[in-house]
């Protein structure tokens, strides 16, 4: 527990930015949308009519002037690219920060095994990833009741639960990944995050690439599929659950034999 809670007082400060960030750009998105709500239906047909661009982010699925479509491509483009850089950042420098700080050999001289840290540091991630989804999406539900729009409860809740899910996702790859670094990892962070939404996006604009929404996490949190469809793929759910339990076992494995520099 002492662990746990050092971890969450040394990310007070980068969970409180990145949770205003991100929050503060979806109220902006939601509360611009009554303004531009009646210009909704031409922007929607020349979306619709751009080829590539319009399949790469799903436009041809929603339409762009309801409340639904809007917030699935816009929002959920701050929520998945932000969240997914936060938890890639987190997770990724968790382990490795100890022999960058030259603090390892401080904490692991404690009466504590390696393990009972490796599960305080993983569970202060999933916390922080909890914490950041819970507060966005009371402002996203809130920002959408002072605008005056009737709240899509489902399409919402489960717009926000697929892109918790991809963030848990990306705590277990990048965990793992933490395990084998000693330094840099922001750069492998934010690296892995962009890589696999352009992998999402690739996906999308091309049916033989369509097999890359299994890899990447954000093949699941497609918001323009979710809010159309209003259910999960189950099958890209399980393999991204299998893929972040494979993170984990990965780096508790390497991590408890790893000679700390």
């Amino acid at each position: 527990m002492t662990i746990l809670k050092h971890e969450l007082k040394q990310s007070k400060i980068p969970l409180a930015v990145w949770t205003v960030s991100i929050g503060f750009l979806m109220v902006i998105c939601i509360f611009l949308f009554p303004e531009m709500k009646g210009e909704m239906a031409g922007i929607s047909k020349l979306f619709a009519s751009m080829g590539s661009f319009t399949a790469a982010f799903g436009m041809d699925k929603v339409n762009f002037g309801s409340l639904t479509g809007f917030y699935a491509i816009e929002c959920g483009n701050i929520l998945g690219l932000g969240g997914a850089f936060f938890a890639a950042l987190c997770a990724a420098g968790i382990l490795s920060k100890e022999e960058q700080d030259h603090t390892a050999e401080f904490l692991l001289t404690h009466p504590v095994s390696r393990s009972y840290v490796l599960t305080s540091k993983l569970f202060s991630v999933f916390l922080q990833v909890f914490i950041l989804n819970a507060i966005v999406y009371v402002l996203s539900i809130g920002s959408v009741f002072l605008v005056g729009e009737e709240i899509p409860w489902k399409e919402l809740t489960l717009l926000h639960f697929a892109y918790f899910l991809m963030q848990i996702e990306f705590t277990g790859i990048c965990f793992g990944i933490s395990a084998f670094l000693r330094r840099g990892s922001m750069g492998i962070g934010l690296g892995i995050a962009t890589i696999m939404y352009f992998l999402n996006l690739i996906a999308n604009i091309s049916d033989g690439a369509e097999f890359l929404k299994y890899i990447s996490p954000f093949g699941y949190a497609e918001g323009t599929d979710i809010v159309s469809s209003l259910t999960l793929n189950g099958k890209m759910v399980g393999i991204g659950m299998a893929l972040t339990v494979a993170g984990i076992v990965i780096g508790y494995l390497k991590y408890c034999k790893k000679d700390i520099a």
